[in-house]
Formats: C-alpha cells, structure tokens, sequence
C-alpha cells in the first residue's frame, strides 16, 4: 500500500503542478497555457495557418479554431488573407498579442522539456515508459492529446 499511495500522491503532485501553473498564467496574461502556446507559435514563425498549429500542437483542426476565435476575441491575434495564396488564412499577433507573449512567464512544459534533456538517454526512456504504461493503467491510451501540460479545458 506505501507505494501505491506514493504513486497516487505523485500523481496528484503533478496535476495540482498543472492547475496552479495555469491559474498562475491566467492571472498574469489572461489566457490559459494551451492559448499562450498558440501565441507562442505565432510569435516564433511571425504569421502561420490554423493547421499548422494544429498539426504543431497534434490537436484537432477544430481544436484549433476555436482557440484561434478565442484568441481573436481577445483582440491578441488576427486573421488575414495570404497574398500570395487567396485560400490560405494566415495567423498574425496583433501588438496586444505581442506584448502578452512578452510578458508571459515560462511555460510548465518548457521547464520540463529543458530538465528533461538534461538527464541520461536511458532515464528519459524510463521515465517515457513509467508514463506509458500509467496510462495504459488508467485506459487513457484512446483520447486524442496535445503535447500540452494542462488540466484545464481548452
């Protein structure tokens, strides 16, 4: 049973870690983290499409939308035709956009990336496979996921 409760307690460590770094963003910046990582996209390439993101971020074409309508609501990105290609709508941050990427703190999953490379080769594989076989556990393997740390809905 102690490791079962370890297990248990880790578990709730890492989620409790999502909603406070969420609750922390959305305080700060006024958007949820997975609506900072559209903006942060948008930022690095300087204009892109909703599909881009989509396939970026591995959610939903649709997923994507409705976080871009968000977004647009906000007045933080806008949509503009491509010039060169009429049927493609290109994704811009307006100055509002801009200065809420440049006053966003780090992203939850950027310091998990940046800790993560830093171990061995052979505890990043374990780590993948300890995950891995949690959500086999959990039968959570069927729901389609970004590669997003977040509890909140998008």
């Amino acid at each position: 049973m102690e490791r079962i409760d370890a297990c248990l307690m880790a578990l709730r460590r890492i989620i409790r870690a999502t909603e406070i770094h969420r609750k922390e963003v959305a305080h700060h910046i006024g958007i949820t983290p997975v609506q900072l990582r559209v903006v942060q996209i948008i930022a690095e390439t300087g204009a892109t499409t909703g599909s881009a993101i989509a396939k970026r971020m591995h959610v939903s074409q649709a997923t994507v939308s409705a976080l871009i309508d968000r977004l647009e609501q906000a007045r933080l990105v806008e949509r503009r035709r491509d010039a060169g290609d009429k049927r493609q709508t290109l994704l811009t941050l307006t100055p509002a956009g801009q200065a809420t990427h440049d006053a966003a703190p780090d992203a939850l999953q950027q310091q998990l990336v940046r800790k993560f490379q830093g171990l061995e080769t052979w505890e990043q594989a374990m780590l993948v496979a300890s995950l891995e076989r949690i959500v086999a556990m959990l039968d959570a393997g069927d729901e389609p996921v970004g590669a997003l740390l977040d509890t909140h809905e998008i």
